[in-house]
Order: C-alpha cells, then structure tokens, then sequence
C-alpha cells in the first residue's frame, strides 16, 4: 500500500431518495467514518439557494462534526468572505476553536455561492461592495484572529479584539479555482487549496507558483497546498462508472442552473439522450474526475498527486445511495491509509 494523506469535503448532496435533513444527518456520519479511517480532515461547503447542495452554513455544521468526532481536522471549504463582517467570522472560528482546540481549519472563499439575489441577501443590498477589499478583509480577519499585526491606531476598529480569548487559533487556508487564489494565499502566508473539481485544467501551475512565490505573512509561516477532486471509488470499475454516468448529467444540469433538488439516479443517466455537444461536455468534466475500482483508482490518484507534487488529497464524493458514498470512503482508506 502507497501512503497518501487523503482529507474528504462534503458537499451533503442528498441522494435521489434523501431529504435535506437527511443530507445534513448523512454529512455528520461520514465525518465519524472518516475520523475512524484515519483521514486527515473534514470541510463543508457553504452554497445558498442550490437545491442538492445543503450546506449553507459551513461554521454550525463544522460545531456538529467536531462534537461527533475526535481526532480528524474539521473546517470550512469554504467560508465566502464578502458576504460577511471579518469579526464575526473570527468569533465564529474562535468559538469552535474554543471547543475543538486544534482542530480546526478556517477555509476561506471568494466566490458568491448563489445567484445574484443571494449575494444581494447576505449584503444587505449591497452586492459587489466587498469583493474589490478581500486582501484587506482577510487582513482584519488576521489581526481579529491576533495571527498577524493589530488593525493600525488610524483604522476605525483599532484596539477591538474578537471573543473568546482562546490561546490556539484555526489553520487558515484559500480556497480557489485560478491562480488569484494561489497569488494572494502566498503573498498572505496562508495554505492553498485548489478546486480541481471545479476547474480541471490550470491547477498544477496555480500550486506551482503558489509555492514558489510563498512567503510568510499574518495567515500563515509555512507553505500548504492540497487539491480537491471529484474520486468516485467502487468495488468495480463497472459499478463506478454507473455512478460516474449519474454524476456527468448532474454536472450539465448544474452547467445550465438546473440544481434539481435530487441528484439524477444511474438509470435515468444511462437512458438519457445526449447530444454531440453535450457529449463533448462529459469529457471535458471528466478532467475533473477519477473514476474506476480500486486498482484504476489507485493508478489515477497517485498520478494525480504526483502531477500537483502534494502529499494530501481531499476528496469529494457524491454517490446515488450513501452506503456507496461510505464504500468509497473505505476502499480508499484501504488502498493509502492503512
């Protein structure tokens, strides 16, 4: 067996025949299988009016995961910074920094997560205000965190200092899908995780220049990338490209705004008629894939970390029944945790 650190981020996407309380439910109990596996982390996302995307409020799961869990990292992949007050995201991280010293990880986004309305929502009505500032907002996330310099005497919150007083801080990384992320996560001190199953192409080179240009700053004193990609594992290559099929239509409807609140069963995939541009579609997503058994998953993994040249991997894996998410899970650990 070939050690590889393996971290998972869950999306809880329910099931063709789940709820969203289920999805939630189901999101915590893999958390408590990857704590027994040997994983090295948990994240969440955070996503806002996407029916089959069920995490929208990454701090109050990641409160559930570290209550039902002992050893595991668990965190935010990724908290969207312009929607909020930097302040009260370092007393939120804080808090369960206070709860779970040592375990948690700040994963910080840039994107807006939703439609326009949604951004509208969690601004106030002031959509658009806060993206042009991320590199000062995530400045005043460091001094509120007391990771890098106080907020200066001229700043109109100098001397406000966020609650509890906790003696240990959260592991902050950026999260992203091009290399704005990798540029500002170095030029910050802070780890780098890159999106491949967003983007499938470009992001060997946004961790390559990430480490190059690294330098330690407020968010962080050395460098850490990982990589995020789409790993759907079973215990044949055929039963895994069934669930791969399912995941090819899920993408194109997504592709077209459709979040439907189920993701789409393998039957309904394989009878769908696809068109030759919708074809090409499936292949390009497959770059963001890794499909197979064991053996093909083993063979692809490896290759896939050494392209990124990183030792740890987070995976997400979304599946039409959750024994088979969980199977996935544990044929992994199998092939690089044991």
């Amino acid at each position: 067996m070939t050690k590889l650190k393996l971290g998972v981020l869950d999306q809880s996407a329910p099931g063709p025949n789940d709820r969203a309380g289920e999805a939630l439910r189901n999101t915590v109990a893999l958390a408590r299988v990857a704590d027994r596996l040997g994983y090295t982390r948990f994240w969440v996302s955070e996503h806002h009016h996407a029916p089959g995307l069920e995490g929208s409020s990454p701090e109050v799961l990641v409160a559930a995961l570290g209550a039902n869990t002992s050893r595991i990292r668990v965190g935010s992949g990724g908290v969207l910074l312009p929607h909020y007050s930097p302040y009260k995201v370092a007393e939120n991280f804080r808090v369960l920094e206070g709860l779970y010293p040592g375990r948690i990880d700040l994963g910080i986004g840039r994107s807006p997560g939703g439609m326009p309305l949604v951004s509208k929502a969690l601004q106030c009505g002031e959509a658009g205000r806060k993206e042009a500032r991320m590199e000062d907002m995530l400045a005043e996330l460091a001094a509120y965190l007391e990771l890098g310099d106080p907020l200066p005497s001229g700043h109109p919150l100098s001397g406000l200092r966020a609650m509890p007083r906790v003696e240990t801080a959260p592991e902050i990384w950026l999260l992203g899908s091009s290399g704005y992320s990798a540029a500002l996560a170095s030029r910050l001190g802070a780890g780098f995780a890159f999106a491949h199953f967003i983007n499938g192409t470009g992001g060997q080179g946004a961790v390559r220049d990430y480490r190059r240009h690294y330098r330690a700053g407020p968010l962080g004193g050395r460098p850490k990338a990982t990589v995020c990609v789409f790993v759907l594992c079973a215990d044949t290559d055929a039963l895994a490209e069934r669930e791969a099929a399912a995941m090819d239509l899920r993408l194109l409807r997504q592709e077209k705004g459709e979040y439907g609140p189920l993701h789409p069963t393998p039957e309904e995939a394989l009878a769908y008629r696809y068109g030759e541009r919708e074809k090409r579609r499936i292949l390009d997503n497959r770059k963001r894939m890794i499909v197979g058994g064991p053996d093909k998953v083993r063979r692809q993994m490896l290759a896939f970390a050494d392209s990124y040249r990183t030792e740890e991997i987070l995976v997400t894996c979304i599946m039409s029944d959750f024994r088979l998410k969980v199977r996935c899970y544990e044929l992994l650990a199998e092939l690089f945790l044991g």
